[in-house]
């Protein structure tokens, strides 16, 4: 008898907006953080001085995501969606002299750092796998690509970025079914398919001091991980 009781409530939960995934479109926007990193790859150039810096990334700062968003129904369980879209950002690229001393007096010699902020267009294609709907849940992977143009203007620094990225990207998230909408938090990661140093610096030609850093480095990759909350 108690079996049968828990299956009558279980039926009787109110479905909210049941015929929500039957419409061919649909249309939304979403909020949420980014994290960037960027992957670099040290090649261990010596300066004629006798000098060896290596670059990495010290500190992240989260950064805010605002996206549009057009979702196609494929299938029962399979959506297109793209959601163009701006993603502001920070990063702290952090260089050491490896034959340097943290008791130098002029520390410029020993460390420097780097503070490089980033206003992405971003325009994400994905494809949405969902599982079966469950009462008001419904838990999903995506996976796709993801262009990035980067409209923050680089100066004349120690390592300058190109501004067009490709990335791969895989998420994970869940539809919840509320009385007037669908709230879908989702995690995703993107992974940078090209390099991004620009190796060209006609800015440093008169300045060797700042070059040794693209000259110690061969190749930047960036990486995201971005945390959204999509309103369909």
């Amino acid at each position: 008898m108690g079996c049968a009781m828990a299956h009558a409530q279980d039926n009787d939960m109110i479905l909210n907006r049941p015929y929500a995934d039957t419409k061919p479109f649909h249309f939304g926007f979403s909020v949420g953080m980014n994290f960037q990193n960027l992957a670099i790859t040290n090649n261990g150039f010596v300066t004629t001085d006798g000098q060896e810096w290596y670059a990495d990334v010290s500190a992240h700062s989260p950064g805010f995501s605002v996206n549009v968003l057009a979702d196609y129904r494929i299938a029962e369980h399979f959506n297109l969606r793209v959601s163009p879209g701006l993603y502001f950002g920070n990063k702290v690229v952090r260089y050491l002299n490896h034959w340097g001393s943290p008791d130098w007096a002029e520390q410029s010699h020993y460390k420097q750092s780097q503070n490089i902020k980033s206003t992405y267009i971003v325009v994400p294609i994905d494809l949405k796998m969902s599982a079966k709907r469950y009462h008001n849940i419904r838990p999903y992977f995506t996976g796709g690509i993801m262009y990035a143009h980067d409209l923050a203007k680089d100066r004349s620094e120690q390592l300058k970025l190109k501004d067009a990225d490709l990335m791969l990207t895989v998420g994970m998230g869940c539809d919840f079914y509320m009385p007037f909408f669908k709230l879908c938090p989702e995690i995703k990661f993107c992974f940078g398919l090209k390099n991004l140093l620009e190796r060209n610096r006609p800015d440093l030609e008169d300045d060797p001091s700042m070059m040794r850093f693209t000259q110690s480095v061969s190749k930047i990759k960036s990486n995201m991980v971005v945390v959204t909350f999509f309103f369909e």
